[in-house]
């Protein structure tokens, strides 16, 4: 079952990232400018608040979320399984200078 999860985070990596180019091109400015970091759950947050980032991490964070539910609805497992996944896969492909939150919940440069 873990397998079938860690495929399914494949496709969550695409559709997330497939949402649209010029969103894609809002995250990714947004995450180089240090706006925006990823987070161990699966989600993305705001490491500069702003009206903007609030905005765009709200937005990102509610597909996020109906993605995890979709795909753990149609393979027996629960979303934040599917989150967790995609989130190690997620964090491994981002730039060096990238924000993460690190173990503490505080924000570290990857």
């Amino acid at each position: 079952m873990f397998r079938a999860v860690r495929i399914l985070a494949v496709s969550v990596l695409l559709a997330l990232t497939m949402a649209g180019p010029a969103h894609a091109l809002e995250l990714e400015q947004a995450r180089a400018q240090g706006l925006i970091g990823e987070q161990a759950d699966g989600y993305i947050g705001v490491v500069a608040p702003s009206p903007e980032a609030n905005a765009m991490v709200a937005d990102v964070n509610a597909r996020r979320r109906a993605a995890y539910g979709d795909i753990a609805a149609k393979n027996g497992t629960s979303p934040d399984a599917v989150a967790a996944v995609t989130a190690e896969r997620l964090i491994a492909r981002l730039p060096k200078g990238a924000y993460v939150q690190g173990a503490s919940g505080g924000w570290v440069r990857k």
